[in-house]
């Protein structure tokens, strides 16, 4: 394989400033290779590196890790669209959807997404790449990313470490990343995962106003809406419960006259009952008549396999993470997975509120964490002592002036061209796919840009692409979307 290792050496020494100085911070390593997509093979280099984070007066604050694949055999950049891609925790690198979703290369896994050894890769035969280039961005802490920190100094954590913050810095990063590889005349696109879904609405704004960067699409995959996810609100509840649905009918813990039905035929049913029903009964507290309160809680039960009783202790107001624990309580014992709700967790003890670990998350570790660090030193030849952080230190996050919404409704009325996808998991149980459907609603109140979202949802969880048929059909489903929204429709005007 054909290795091309350019180094950027900047004026002063990396040691005096760098809060790790085994990372440079302006570094690029480019290698050639090759994926075969729905039957074509392609031909592309991923450039590998780190690129500074400058403040207004263009002092390094940090520098970003991140991987960008372009295709060789295309060369016509100002048709080929540009996808940034983000992950979410705050603090998670980019490494789920960049091995495992959209990137050429991809984790060994089973068909359902469980880990295998030996570890390792393997081309990703669905990847956009055959119809986009891509960048993964690993924002600061996450992956190798790390801030620039003088001596005897502390990192600056209101400069990086919220909302508004999380936004302008990376928007500032994006448009000098945009400006060095030449991308402005590209149809441009940010995907965001998870907290992610936070990000990239606020970027959106934030690339347009501040940046005059315009962008062709919004991608938002199981979206974390902070607005609505854990305020504990009757909207949060009731909002939530069709996933309750999803779930359990996944585990067979339905009444047989539902469990008979298909998933997709009985969620539009639970979908009206926790908008018409269930959200008014909550919304009366403690005034509820008790025949009313009664009728909700047998719906409740009807809908979720969890016993009438229960429910009415809770009030009406069950959470997700008791759910996870509850719904097998009397049949295996086991837990469910709260990322994904497919998986089965084993506690120490079958009584308790909430469940002792996340299932899916340890075993979604299991299979990344070794993949990532061999494929970036062994085949993207980016070599480094540091630690590949899955998950960095971002705390405490600024959740205060969280205008994600509205800046994203804001763009898209400012700009024709903007649309935006959402993709959902039915067996997510951290960002429901219904919540997800909710917050589409809450961006746009008039319904005046229907026509201008987009829904998919799949049989799977928080990382739907970890299913081989989900990786083969949200992959898809991003690439009509990617068609459609990057095509020239005329001019960017309302009639």
């Amino acid at each position: 394989m054909k290795k091309i290792i350019i180094l950027i050496t900047f004026l002063y020494s990396i040691k005096s400033t760098s809060q790790d100085s085994r990372i440079p911070l302006d570094t690029i390593v480019t290698t050639s290779n090759s994926v075969t997509i729905n039957g074509r093979k392609i031909q592309y280099k991923a450039q590998t590196g780190t690129q500074p984070v400058f403040d207004a007066n263009g002092v390094t604050k940090a520098t970003l890790f991140y991987t960008y694949y372009y295709r060789t055999d295309n060369t016509d950049r100002e048709k080929r669209p540009l996808i940034m891609s983000f992950n979410g925790g705050p603090g998670s690198a980019s490494v789920w959807m960049h091995i495992a979703y959209t990137g050429p290369k991809i984790l060994k896994i089973d068909e359902e997404g469980n880990p295998i050894q030996p570890y390792g890769i393997k081309d990703n035969p669905y990847s956009i790449l055959d119809i986009a280039d891509i960048i993964f961005i690993n924002p600061v802490n996450t992956a190798y990313s790390r801030p620039i920190v003088a001596p005897k100094k502390k990192v600056d954590k209101d400069y990086f470490f919220g909302v508004n913050a999380d936004a302008k810095y990376l928007a500032d990063w994006l448009s000098v990343f945009v400006s060095r590889n030449n991308r402005w005349n590209s149809p441009k696109y940010i995907i965001g995962e998870s907290y992610g879904g936070t990000r990239v609405m606020q970027l959106a704004y934030e690339l347009q106003n501040n940046q005059w960067m315009y962008l062709n699409g919004v991608i938002m995959v199981s979206p974390a809406d902070y607005q609505l996810l854990r305020t504990k609100s009757s909207e949060d509840y009731a909002i939530n419960f069709p996933y309750f649905t999803a779930a359990a009918w996944y585990h067979k813990m339905l009444p047989l006259k539902l469990q008979q039905k298909d998933l997709l035929d009985i969620l539009p049913e639970t979908e009206q009952f926790a908008i018409n029903t269930l959200l008014p009964a909550l919304a009366k507290g403690g005034y509820i008549s008790e025949p009313e309160k009664n009728s909700v809680a047998e719906k409740m039960s009807y809908y979720s396999g969890i016993k009438k009783e229960v429910i009415l202790k809770h009030n009406l107001e069950v959470p997700n993470s008791y759910f996870w624990k509850e719904l097998l309580r009397d049949t295996s014992g086991k837990t469910i997975g709260r990322l994904d709700s497919r998986y089965l967790g084993i506690d120490k003890r079958e009584t308790g509120n909430s469940p002792d670990y996340s299932p899916e998350l340890v075993s979604w570790l299991h299979s990344f964490t070794p993949a990532i660090n061999y494929y970036i030193q062994n085949v993207l030849d980016f070599k480094t002592d540091v630690k590949y952080n899955m998950f960095g230190s971002v705390q405490p996050w600024d959740f205060s002036n969280n205008n994600a919404r509205e800046n994203l409704r804001k763009a898209m009325a400012q700009n024709p061209y903007l649309k935006v996808l959402v993709q959902s998991g039915y067996y997510d149980g951290a960002t429901t796919y219904s919540a997800a459907k909710y917050t589409i609603g809450k961006i746009d109140p008039s319904g005046k840009f229907k026509n201008r979202f987009s829904f998919k949802g799949y049989r799977s969880g928080h990382m739907m692409y970890l299913r081989k048929e989900d990786l083969e059909k949200a992959n898809d489903d991003l690439r009509e979307f990617i068609k459609n929204s990057s095509k020239n429709i005329g001019s960017a005007k309302y009639e």
